[in-house]
């Protein structure tokens, strides 16, 4: 008896290629697309990777910050000038390699209450929801005041960890602290 194997379906991601002109080419549509469209496919949850033309490096990361870059000369940016400066103060630091995961965990609880939130308010009008966010504000704040507690929590026990972790390191070459 011969079994038949079920293709998988493949997810795959859209090609962009950016060219020494600082020109970005999208192969998925053939056509030159700016970087309000690669936010678009940011906010549509689109898979895609930027490759450079000529060294075939993946210039994604690259291509976010310069959307952040945008977002941040508006009108109102999200972050202040001490969360940038404490962002770069991370680097080169024992917890850089921490930050990211620990920036990205947070941010995917925060995206969680955003869905539940959408989820729960499907019915409300535009209006509706601006008027429900104010009245909200304080529950709002509340319970992401618990999001922020739990996060400084974790924070705060991974650097325990890796004080605990550098003394045993150092303790095993000799050295006291």
């Amino acid at each position: 008896m011969q079994s038949k194997k079920v293709a998988e379906p493949k997810v795959t991601q859209r090609i962009i290629k950016k060219y020494p002109n600082r020109r970005l080419y999208d192969t998925d549509t053939s056509s030159y697309i700016t970087l309000a469209q690669v936010k678009r496919l940011v906010m549509d949850s689109e898979p895609f990777v930027v490759m450079d033309v000529k060294t075939g490096e993946d210039l994604t990361r690259s291509i976010l910050l310069q959307i952040i870059l945008e977002e941040e000369s508006n009108d109102s940016p999200m972050f202040t000038a001490p969360v940038l400066a404490s962002v770069i103060r991370f680097y080169g630091h024992a917890m850089q390699g921490f930050m990211g995961g620990y920036l990205e965990k947070n941010m995917q609880q925060l995206m969680d209450v955003q869905a539940k939130f959408a989820e729960q308010s499907k019915g409300l009008s535009p209006e509706m929801w601006t008027q429900f966010m104010a009245l909200q504000s304080p529950v709002l704040q509340s319970m992401l005041g618990g999001k922020l507690e739990q996060s400084k929590n974790l924070f705060e026990q991974m650097q325990e960890q890796m004080q605990k972790q550098t003394g045993q390191m150092l303790g095993a070459f000799g050295i006291k602290r």
